[in-house]
């Protein structure tokens, strides 16, 4: 497995929240349910992506946005709107003066909002999030910047227009089909993201490419927990030590054994997500010998033992070196593209 394929099949949703958003002008939501990822696309009219402290941004029919959580966001029809709907953990829908509307403004299966389908400049949009941080990976949430939006441009993303088409349905299995949709649409931008020289990815994800280093970080992803070192690591691929220790560097951004800890360390957190599996079990699987070498080394690099991240996944903090807080990918059309996306059902 080489890390394209790692960080691209992490993605799982499991009874995925979506929802198409039916909204008549003026309209703002808040969006503080805490979400692990989110994704937002605009299937009719237009949207602003709203973070925190940043500028918004602006989405088009097509455009898809990929929010990291768990801090909030606000989605409006223009830049500064002020806020008409706080969305919260229990995605519970309330004005901005605390009166609930969840049930009030539910359209149909599916639908929520105040507008009208087919009425001239209301929004359609689809909105998508993740329930829990084991759907994810923790190596996929660090690598993520807090808002990513892939542009389609001229034309329109095929996967909008089957999400659209698929999320007002109620047919047998439809949970299914709509958590294995959001996957791939999620991991479409992910790979556009990847193939982006100018998006800010980690380098280890473009490094896989390389003939040299592309094979070592084969290996180490595809036996992490098997005792290399860096000679063993180089005589695999063929190369001097030195030369395999210089050419890693170089492209991944630290050293081999270095890697091998956070590739390590980030299995360990997503297995202590596990409740059957033991400490003991877990340094087993990921390499360490024993549950005080893996607790030293988790302790040492994600300042708190692994005891107190299975108590609290959602709260242990990003490892450093985080990407920009907001990506926006260039506009390209969609090999796959046709007609305009699906108005809805």
């Amino acid at each position: 497995m080489d890390t394209l394929t790692g960080l691209l099949e992490g993605p799982q949703a499991r009874g995925a929240f979506l929802l198409r958003l039916l909204l008549r002008t003026p309209w703002s939501l808040r969006i503080e349910d805490r979400s692990p990822l989110a994704l937002l696309t605009v299937v009719r009219g237009e949207a602003w992506v709203r973070p925190d402290g940043r500028a918004p941004v602006r989405l088009l029919p097509g455009d898809i946005a990929v929010m990291r959580g768990p801090e909030p966001y606000t989605v409006a029809d223009s830049p500064d709107q002020p806020v008409r709907v706080v969305v919260g953990p229990d995605q519970r829908c309330s004005t901005a003066g605390g009166d609930d509307i969840t049930e009030s403004s539910a359209l149909g299966v599916r639908t929520w909002g105040d507008g009208t389908a087919g009425a001239p400049g209301d929004t359609l949009m689809i909105s998508g999030a993740y329930q829990a941080h084991r759907e994810i990976g923790r190596g996929l949430l660090h690598s993520l910047p807090a808002l990513l939006v892939q542009s389609v441009g001229t034309g329109d993303h095929p996967l909008v227009r089957l999400l659209a088409e698929e999320t007002c349905r109620n047919e047998p299995g439809q949970e299914l089909v709509l958590d294995r949709l959001l996957d791939l649409l999620l991991v479409s931008v992910l790979r556009s993201w990847l193939a982006d020289p100018g998006s800010g990815a980690p380098a280890r994800y473009r490094a896989h490419s390389d003939p040299v280093v592309g094979g070592a970080l084969r290996l180490l992803h595809e036996d992490p927990a098997h005792g290399w070192t860096v000679a063993g690591l180089a005589a695999a691929v063929g190369v001097s030590r030195a030369g395999l220790a210089r050419a890693f560097t170089e492209l991944v951004g630290e050293p081999p054994m270095a890697y091998l800890t956070g590739r390590r360390l980030a299995l360990a957190a997503d297995l202590l997500r596990e409740p059957d599996l033991t400490i003991a079990a877990v340094a087993r699987q990921v390499g360490y010998g024993s549950a005080f070498a893996l607790s030293a080394a988790f302790k040492r690099v994600r300042g708190v033992s692994p005891r107190e991240y299975r108590e609290n996944p959602g709260g242990a903090p990003l490892l450093p070196g985080a990407p920009p807080h907001t990506v926006v990918l260039p506009a390209a059309r969609h090999p796959l593209g046709g007609a305009a996306p699906a108005a809805g059902c």
